[in-house]
C-alpha cells in the first residue's frame, strides 16, 4: 500500500475514532453505491474533508488503484480504445526515468500518478484524441504548452495537452523536469 494512503488511513482513525473498515460498514448500511453520494454523505453528515471522504468512497467501492491486484490491468483499462497513446506513455516514462532513481509510477484507475517524495505529474489518456499531462508547479504562470489546470480539482496545477507523440517536445520534458525538481 502507498505510504500516503496508509498515513491517511491511520489519520482517519485518529481524527474520527473509527477505522476505515468501520466507515466502510457505515457506507454499506446507508446503501450508498455511487462515489459522489458517499463523498457528499460523509462531508455533510460527518464533516469529513474531501480527501478523507474520497478515500472512504474509493475503498468502499474498491475503485482505487490500491484495491486492484493487477496494475497492468489498470493500464490496459486506461488505454482501451486509446492504444495509439501507448507510445506516448512509453516515451514519457523513459524520459521521466532519466530525471532520477527516485521516480515512481503508480497506476490509478484513470491515470498514472508520477511521484518523487510527492506527486509531481499525472499521465492521463483523456480521450481518444487527447493525452493530458498534469503537472504540479504551484505559482508558475501558464506559458507555451503549459496551461493552468481546470479539470482535476486541484490534483495538479497545470496541464499540457498532446494529440500525438509528435507533440512530445523538449519544452514538455523541461516542464516535467521542473516539476520533478520541485517535488524533491
Amino acid at each position: 500500500m502507498d505510504d500516503q494512503v496508509q498515513t491517511m488511513i491511520e489519520n482517519l482513525h485518529k481524527n474520527t475514532g473509527k477505522s476505515l473498515e468501520e466507515w466502510i460498514d457505515l457506507v454499506k448500511k446507508e446503501k450508498l453505491e455511487k462515489h459522489g453520494q458517499i463523498v457528499k454523505w460523509l462531508k455533510e453528515t460527518h464533516s469529513f474533508t474531501h480527501g478523507f471522504a474520497n478515500l472512504v468512497a474509493h475503498k468502499s467501492l474498491k475503485s482505487d488503484a490500491g484495491s486492484a491486484s493487477d496494475h497492468d490491468a489498470l493500464i490496459q483499462s486506461q488505454y482501451k480504445v486509446k492504444e495509439h497513446f501507448l507510445p506516448v506513455l512509453d516515451k514519457l516514462k523513459n524520459e521521466i526515468n532519466l530525471f532520477g532513481k527516485d521516480v515512481e509510477f503508480i497506476p490509478k484507475k484513470a491515470y498514472i500518478s508520477v511521484k518523487r517524495k510527492k506527486q509531481f505529474a499525472m499521465l492521463i489518456p483523456a480521450t481518444k484524441t487527447r493525452f493530458d499531462i498534469g503537472i504540479n508547479l504551484k505559482g508558475q504562470e501558464a506559458s507555451g504548452v503549459l496551461a493552468l489546470d481546470t479539470k482535476t480539482s486541484g490534483m495538479v496545477s497545470h496541464r499540457i495537452e498532446l494529440q500525438s507523440i509528435e507533440d512530445l517536445s523538449s519544452e514538455v520534458i523541461d516542464w516535467l523536469k521542473k516539476a520533478y525538481e520541485s517535488a524533491g
